[in-house]
């Protein structure tokens, strides 16, 4: 999992750091910078995947345009400057991106790959010449200084265990790779979800939702059950939802879900359900299914939904996020999805996105000790809190 991401020289982001959680929830005023934030994970993914061009970084929902408005423009020499976004996972090995172009036309952005003190080891090939130029470089190191027996014994042990070293770094890497791999910007729409047969320009599901029906089908295969069982329950957030029938093959003639109504009679296929319905199909499988990516974000994801039904789906979602392993960051101008947020959890976040007098980008947690109180020292309620304007994120020109 992500613990820390500091971005520089992104978008409208100068500098910025912050420590992330398994949820990550994002409010703010338009243009503050929020899905700037989800936008550099997506450069840092596509780096990882030495995929910088535009039609890649497009179809996981980055907003692509001239290189010189994807660095911010505060200064006129920010525009020449490199990005530099540096990813930390749960095990403190940190990687920094550096993305730089030379501002020409269809001119490419490049990562500069560093090697420094820290991760030599992730940067060198575990094969014999290599452990064997170690070796000798540490054998040297030891006959020039005339070191004492206690530091050639150490020297010797590291020596040893070079080769594993290498191993275990690398896997570290990979750590961070994987959950780095395939990040996507998530914005359904009801279109691609009502007609979701079709397949979308990138696997297993498309940005718009593109997909949803193969992947449930896949899901629907797997040897073990509770993941298509979990899908299934989960809808029961419907009270008027009793079941719901999936393909076990795609055809022209079986490009549906049939979907049972206890109160109706006759059931019907996704074509006929309300996009609330097909929302929230489509974020728990997207959380459940092995295939999707261990991280992505999900913006504004309160369109198409009841209030209620938004608080309801954060906590399922934090519950299904721990249960699969997944790593989610949200933003919304909704505030009933703040009240599905638990501050008391240290793997549920809530933060605010302003611009500061200078026009950067910033952001401030919101942690149980930020949280308000009535007269008579009751909590307020997060959405209350922020439609009162106390925890910031609100338009002050009007």
């Amino acid at each position: 999992m992500i613990n820390k991401i500091h971005i520089q020289n992104f978008k409208s982001i100068n500098d910025l750091e912050l420590d992330v959680g398994r949820i990550n929830l994002f409010i703010g005023e338009n243009g503050s910078g929020k899905s700037n934030l989800l936008e550099a994970l997506v450069f840092a993914s596509a780096s990882d995947s030495n995929k910088l061009d535009n039609e890649f970084l497009t179809s996981r929902g980055l907003r692509t345009t001239k290189p010189k408005f994807m660095r911010n423009a505060f200064e006129k020499k920010s525009t020449n400057k490199n990005i530099k976004i540096t990813i930390t996972p749960n095990n403190n090995k940190s990687k920094l991106y550096e993305l730089t172009n030379e501002n020409n036309s269809y001119s490419p952005w490049k990562n500069i790959h560093y090697i420094s003190k820290e991760v030599l080891i992730n940067e060198v090939n575990s094969n014999d010449i290599i452990i064997k130029d170690l070796k000798d470089w540490v054998q040297n190191a030891m006959i020039k200084n005339n070191l004492g027996i206690d530091e050639v014994k150490k020297i010797k042990l590291a020596t040893e265990n070079i080769e594993n070293k290498v191993i275990r770094t690398k896997l570290q890497t990979d750590q961070l790779t994987n959950q780095l791999k395939n990040f996507i910007i998530y914005s359904p729409e009801n279109t691609a979800l009502r007609n979701f047969y079709k397949e979308g320009q990138i696997e297993p599901l498309g940005i718009n939702g593109e997909g949803l029906l193969n992947l449930i089908k896949v899901v629907n295969n797997y040897d073990d059950k509770s993941y298509i069982d979990t899908i299934i329950k989960s809808l029961q957030l419907f009270n008027w939802f009793e079941s719901m029938q999936i393909p076990d093959t795609l055809s022209s003639s079986e490009d549906k879900v049939i979907i049972k109504d206890k109160f109706l009679y006759q059931p019907f296929d996704q074509r006929s359900a309300n996009e609330g319905f097909l929302f929230i199909l489509f974020y728990i499988t997207l959380v459940v299914a092995k295939e999707t990516p261990k991280a992505f974000a999900i913006d504004n994801i309160d369109a198409s939904l009841n209030p209620k039904l938004c608080t309801k789906l954060i906590l399922l979602l934090t519950d299904l996020a721990k249960k699969y392993d997944k790593q989610i960051f949200l933003t919304t101008h909704n505030p009933a999805i703040l009240d599905g947020i638990d501050l008391n959890n240290d793997e549920q976040k809530l933060f605010v996105v302003s611009r500061n007098k200078l026009g950067h980008t910033r952001t401030k947690e919101i942690t149980l000790k930020d949280k308000p109180k009535s007269s008579n020292d009751e909590p307020i309620k997060l959405s209350e809190a922020f439609l009162r304007g106390y925890l910031g994120g609100l338009p002050k020109g009007f």
